[in-house]
């Protein structure tokens, strides 16, 4: 019976790991491109925070020498640091969606009102 039942179930598993997911949703498709430009944003933020935390370092390093009366090494020129600024969402691809929204509470304010 065991001799059976095991190469049935490692085919039945087969079958189900082959088959296919459905195409996802365009909403889908935005929640996904809005978490990849959060995730892009954030990197830029931590990319500038890293640039800001070099720059205090080098600073105190200059300004710790000079205390000690050594000179400090020439100082190198780096690109200044770019602030990202807040993370703006990119607007909707399709203008129904928003329509839609601003319509329903149209119509709930249109509506009589019970006394």
């Amino acid at each position: 019976m065991k001799q059976v039942l095991i190469p049935l179930a490692l085919a039945l598993a087969a079958v189900t790991v082959q088959a296919k997911l459905p195409a996802p949703s365009d909403e889908a498709k935005a929640k996904a491109a809005e978490a990849a430009a959060k995730t892009a944003h954030g990197n830029k933020v931590a990319d500038y925070q890293l640039c800001k935390s070099r720059e205090r370092v080098a600073d105190h390093y200059r300004a710790s020498a000079k205390k000690a009366g050594k000179e400090p090494g020439a100082q190198v020129d780096t690109p200044a640091c770019a602030d990202p600024g807040p993370f703006v969402p990119a607007p909707a691809a399709s203008g129904a969606a928003p329509a839609a929204a601003a319509a329903a509470p149209a119509a709930v304010a249109s509506a009589p009102k019970k006394p």
